[in-house]
């Protein structure tokens, strides 16, 4: 696999450093939306797979997968800061130090995901069982998140290595790798969750088997090249270890760690509220709906990388005016095309959900409930991709954490307690996301249009 490279950054063949090349919002986008696209092409394969054996098993991934976010929170840190670095150092020119922001992020992400691995696989019941599930799928949620444990490390140092290329402009390559992990994940979905081709029959826990040996491929497709000197950004075997260094990297992603913890202590009481006070069904229709209306926060998730890369590379630059325009521009591309998806996707919803669930009536009503809702809600969550991204890519990672903190524990975690308590249908339980994300919309605009994300780090970081 190579990638475009650019000349050593020490040799006379480096062109002007004084106005490096920028990509643009498109370049930037449409590989990351594609890439994210194959994984959520995966994941509704998956769902399919899954929902063949019923609510319980479709609640157990569902859980499993939410513990998994919820371990990835630290190791979000990393990814942030390398994100912001990489971008800053690139835009100024100094190819060298996003070389080493990248060796840096790699040697810290590796050490981390370690101790979540760890953590994972010996508490991993007990992290299932806060949700309130039965005990048949309480059992197979356990399994699922054991077995992702083990993979982590390499989720982990494909997420870094990613971060790192799109920070630096190369969106492509990471694009070619995801679809090459994901083409292989596919027949061994196949294979480990029905038992095919001589693989044992795992079930549930086929599911996280297949896209941990996926990812594994993906890492080595991330590691190997690089370590060859074939990327635009290079292998470095010294200086990386520099304090400074280090300590910027928590200083910016410990504030994404943060919010990655809020939001998903969020997420566990708004999927224990439902849980417990309206059953398995209500449960596993909620992960359903979210895996339906994946590919329009695809979409989203492709300008936030766009947008975080190319605020991080203009500041670099001394450029802050082009830096806000491309918040903004990518803020509102992100508004239409979720909203044009999600107006799609609501207009099937129960196409979708019967194709998924099959013909039970309640998960069906719930589901079609829940995709109407979340649907509505693209154009708002499209604000929070795109104007989150730009702040992110600035390394103003405290706001976001304080919008989700107001969003989601105190709005949407209050509202829907208040629905279970008042024993509201569970229609109205979904409901509460509306504030959520209508408050962060409202939030994060206010701040980009403050400004003060132009100065809250130096231009140019120093080199070693």
């Amino acid at each position: 696999m190579k990638a475009k490279s650019i000349p050593d950054p020490k040799s006379e063949a480096v062109p002007d450093q004084g106005e490096p090349q920028r990509p643009s919002l498109s370049s930037l986008a449409i590989p990351s939306i594609l890439g994210n696209l194959s994984y959520t092409l995966v994941g509704m394969v998956q769902t399919k797979f899954v929902g063949s054996m019923g609510p319980e098993a479709l609640a157990a991934v569902g859980a499993g997968q939410r513990v998994l976010f919820a371990m990835f929170a630290i190791l979000m840190a990393v990814s942030a800061g390398t994100t912001a670095l990489v971008a800053r150092a690139w835009g100024a020119g100094d190819y060298e130090e996003a070389s080493r922001v990248t060796m840096a992020s790699l040697v810290l992400v590796s050490a981390l995901s370690l101790l979540v691995a760890f953590i994972g696989f010996v508490f991993g019941h007990s992290m299932a069982s806060v949700f309130g599930l039965d005990d048949k799928t309480l059992v197979m949620a356990a399994e699922n998140i054991r077995w992702l444990s083990v993979f982590i490390i390499a989720f982990a140092v494909t997420m870094i290595m990613g971060a790192a290329l799109r920070a630096a402009g190369d969106a492509w390559t990471p694009l070619w790798i995801s679809v090459l992990a994901n083409i292989l994940n596919l027949p061994l979905l196949y294979a480990f969750v029905f038992g095919r081709w001589g693989f044992p029959e795992m079930g549930v826990a086929g599911v996280p088997v297949a896209a941990g040996i996926a990812f594994t491929f993906g890492a080595i497709l991330s590691l190997y090249p690089w370590l060859r000197q074939r990327f635009r950004l290079r292998h470095v075997s010294g200086g990386w270890w520099r304090v400074e260094r280090l300590g910027r990297l928590l200083n910016i992603g410990y504030p994404a760690a943060l919010e990655q913890a809020v939001f998903q202590v969020g997420f566990f009481v708004f999927l224990i509220l439902i849980g417990i006070n309206y059953g398995t069904e209500a449960f596993a229709a909620y992960s359903i709906g979210v895996n339906i209306l994946a590919i329009c926060m695809t979409v989203g998730f492709g300008f936030s990388i766009a947008s975080s890369t190319l605020v991080g590379q203009h500041l670099g630059s001394g450029d802050p005016l082009a830096a806000s325009r491309s918040g903004w521009r990518a803020m509102w591309m992100a508004i239409l095309s979720m909203g044009v998806l999600g107006v799609i996707v609501m207009l099937n919803a129960e196409t979708l959900a019967r194709y998924f669930v099959g013909d039970g009536e309640l998960i069906t009503r719930y589901t079609v409930q829940f995709i109407m809702i979340l649907g509505a809600m693209m154009p708002l969550m499209a604000v929070e991709f795109g104007i989150g991204g730009a702040l992110r890519g600035a390394g103003d990672t405290r706001f976001p954490l304080v919008a989700t903190t107001l969003g989601l524990l105190v709005v949407r975690c209050g509202l829907a307690a208040a629905a279970a308590y008042t024993q509201m249908d569970v229609v109205w339980l979904y409901a509460a996301l509306i504030g959520d994300y209508l408050l962060k919309a409202v939030l994060l605009i206010w701040r980009f249009r403050q400004g003060r994300w132009k100065a809250l780090m130096p231009s140019h970081p120093p080199g070693a």
